[in-house]
């Protein structure tokens, strides 16, 4: 540690829930000396190469920032930069032996979850598909297997039924930054908390895949409308009619059904698409048609679009 008690921090960090823990660590004034975040890619659909939410904040602030492609074979810059703390947040790459057992004061993660449920790479993700009511965040200490570590705090927090991974990413991000500086100070001191994790009673909550994102017209409402929620705003539900992918971003679920084939468009006006489930309706009420533009639902239905009563999505 420098003189004067300052702890020197590499803080590994990618997307804006990262980007919150990290803003809390700057306005409260730690030393973050480096910042460490996966490498640039293209986006949208003009494949635009820009910066994580983490480097762009970091590059505001004028903090140094690396961005290995694969952190295992390329550290050594995290090694020169000494420091006493390494804090990882959402990083999105399984931290190297050499860098765990570098820092004196080790290497702490702020996970997105009350561990050891939901360990893995989508634990916002996944707890709202799986309809849950409570999350949390866990800081913790690394070690070689994913999200095993010891335990050093929690905090909870519900979530609502309308909450989606956008708005829970912003909740997330503020608790887990304010449990985060409440735990830095014990850490520092050697007086925090090493609880070990009941690893029979863990889950998981890998990174979502493709097919996670199609939707099983034959589920019942509340299931299909909390993977929709739940892949909101990325990486979104799909479903497809007619041979067109189509994005569904928000809808409103119903236990009351008719008895219709799963899939079945019921109707539709200018505020909906009502939709047969396996039990109940499902309204889709902001969706995108592959190759156009993301607009308002009476826009997309008064031009051209491949929806009638009677088609059927996922068929």
């Amino acid at each position: 540690m420098k003189e004067g008690g300052k702890v020197r921090i590499v803080f590994m960090g990618t997307p804006d829930f990262a980007a919150t823990v990290l803003h809390k660590l700057i306005d409260e004034q730690y030393e973050v000396v480096l910042v460490v975040s996966q490498p640039d890619r293209p986006v949208g659909r003009k494949k635009e190469l820009l910066p994580t939410p983490v480097k762009k904040l970091a590059l505001m602030r004028a903090i140094p920032t690396f961005q290995p492609e694969k952190i295992r074979a390329d550290h050594q810059l995290i090694i020169d930069a000494k420091p006493d703390l390494i804090i990882t947040a959402a990083y999105g790459q399984m931290i190297p032996k050499a860098l765990l057992d570098l820092p004196p004061l080790g290497c702490i993660n702020v996970h997105a979850s009350l561990l050891p449920k939901y360990r893995g790479g989508a634990p916002i993700h996944q707890a709202i598909i799986d309809g849950e009511e409570e999350t949390g965040v866990t800081i913790m200490y690394m070690d070689v297997s994913m999200d095993t570590g010891d335990m050093i705090t929690q905090a909870s927090i519900l979530i609502d039924h309308y909450d989606d991974v956008g708005s829970m990413f912003d909740k997330l991000g503020n608790l887990g930054a304010d449990l985060l500086v409440k735990t830095l100070p014990s850490i520092k001191q050697g007086t925090n908390n090493r609880i070990p994790q009941r690893h029979e009673a863990a889950t998981y909550a890998s990174n979502i895949k493709r097919e996670d994102e199609l939707i099983d017209w034959t589920k019942n409402s509340e299931v299909i409308y909390n993977q929709i929620r739940g892949l909101n705003p990325w990486p979104t539900a799909y479903t497809t009619i007619n041979g067109i992918n189509v994005k569904v971003f928000k809808s409103i679920p119903d236990s009351v059904g008719k008895d219709e084939p799963a899939g079945e468009i019921l109707s539709f006006n200018t505020d909906h698409i009502a939709v047969a489930c396996g039990e109940g309706t499902i309204y889709l009420i902001d969706i995108q048609i592959a190759g156009k533009k993301r607009m308002l639902l009476r826009d997309l239905l008064n031009g051209d679009h491949p929806f009638k009563v009677g088609d059927r999505f996922g068929n």
